[in-house]
């Protein structure tokens, strides 16, 4: 089955990902990777309005250390 239509954002920083979420509300969706919300999309069980992709924010990737903290990315993978 083919999903509804959505529109499609890919921010490229935390900032920008945080305006978008903040301007389209509940009908945005956040895509990380190993997600199960497309299967969910293709059976019409999730209709999402704007889908809002992480995959291009480096700065949500990695391990480092931040004044003393140790920081590990949200998109972080093995």
């Amino acid at each position: 089955m083919i999903p509804p239509e959505f529109d499609y954002h890919a921010p490229r920083s935390v900032a920008d990902a945080i305006k978008l979420l903040g301007s389209l509300g509940a009908e945005a969706k956040l895509l990380g990777g190993g997600h199960s919300l497309l299967p969910m999309m293709k059976l019409r069980f999730a209709q999402p309005a704007h889908l809002v992709d992480l995959n291009r924010i480096d700065a949500l990737r990695g391990i480092r250390e931040e004044g003393g903290t140790l920081v590990i990315g949200a998109m972080t993978v093995e």
